[in-house]
């Protein structure tokens, strides 16, 4: 059976960060620190992270005085911000800059005098942060259809912006129903949308193409890896979202010549070797990797890990750790 390798797949720069942060915050500052929500949406990330001392609440009052707390990739509302400085709390922020970059520009958009829709999904971590941060009433799209509900009058001045787990793809109908109802709306350029999201949903495009079958490695509360799943599906493709090799089931396979594997944003390469590994012991196996985009953005840390100081807490240890670890 053949295995073709999605390019690219797995982290992207804004988890591989968000990680690192957690990390190096052990180490300099010594367990435990306090993280609120799970760093990235990955059940066998937070594990790892939890037996190395880290402690995952969904509310600030579970964090300990003094407890070194960080944020977590998806972002939180101003409340949050303000509730920990409140406290005197020693954070670190591990909001993707790509989310802190739509933060920026719902906040320029409103202080325009312009209405602000968000396209993403009700409930989703980062979306609950974008509304919380922009300081003015967010009207939030899914759909078509809600375009067409908007309370808002068609010549109002409007701008958008989008969910980061979205890509182009995803939103073009949402923006074409948009821009055919209003005659004064703005919107973030194409290329300010996150690159990771549209990269791997590209790929899983190309590669359903040459397969039979996709497996989607990803956990089931990640909305870019349900995505990459939402895709094989589309383009007809017997598709499936799995933690890891475990949950490989063989009845899938029967039949099947060449599968497509990829894994979500938040999915270490690890998993994506079980998956391997999972399918190798089922019966001879060639793996290859399709030709794809090559990504090699990096985003800096925190200053406070850099110096090893937050608000005045001086680092336990100050040994770094190799980059990228």
């Amino acid at each position: 059976m053949r295995v073709i390798l999605a390019q690219p797949r797995g982290f992207c720069a804004g988890v591989v960060r968000a990680i690192e942060i957690v990390e190096r915050s052990l180490e300099k500052f010594g367990a435990p620190v306090y993280v609120r929500h799970e760093i990235v949406h990955n059940r066998h990330v937070v594990e790892r992270l939890e037996r190395m001392g880290a402690v995952f609440v969904e509310k600030l009052d579970e964090i300990p005085d003094g407890a070194v707390t960080i944020f977590s990739a998806h972002g939180v509302a101003q409340s949050i911000i303000d509730q920990a400085k409140a406290r005197g709390l020693p954070v670190l922020d591990a909001t993707c800059p790509l989310v802190s970059k739509v933060h920026l520009q719902g906040k320029r958009y409103v202080a325009r005098g312009r209405a602000l829709i968000l396209i993403g999904h009700a409930g989703h971590p980062e979306v609950e942060g974008t509304m919380g941060q922009v300081g003015a009433a967010i009207h939030l799209v899914s759909t078509v259809e809600d375009v067409a509900r908007l309370a808002l009058p068609d010549d109002a001045p409007v701008a958008y912006v989008t969910q980061t787990t979205l890509s182009v793809d995803d939103t073009r109908g949402v923006i074409a129903a948009l821009e055919a109802r209003f005659r004064d709306l703005e919107g973030p350029d194409v290329s300010d949308i996150c690159y990771a999201t549209q990269h791997r949903q590209s790929a899983v495009r190309d590669l359903c193409a040459q397969a039979d079958l996709l497996l989607v490695v990803g956990s089931r509360n990640s909305s870019n890896s349900n995505r990459l799943r939402e895709i094989g599906i589309e383009q007809g493709l017997p598709s499936y979202l799995i933690s890891d090799g475990s949950e490989l089931d063989a009845t899938w396979l029967r039949g099947v010549r060449t599968v497509a594997l990829t894994a979500g944003a938040s999915a270490p390469e690890e998993l994506v070797l079980d998956v391997i590994e999972a399918l190798r012991r089922l019966g001879a196996i060639d793996v290859e990797t399709m030709d794809g985009v090559q990504e090699n953005i990096e985003f800096r840390l925190p200053s406070e890990l850099r110096s090893g100081e937050i608000r005045g807490r001086t680092a336990r240890k100050t040994t770094a750790m190799p980059a990228g670890s």
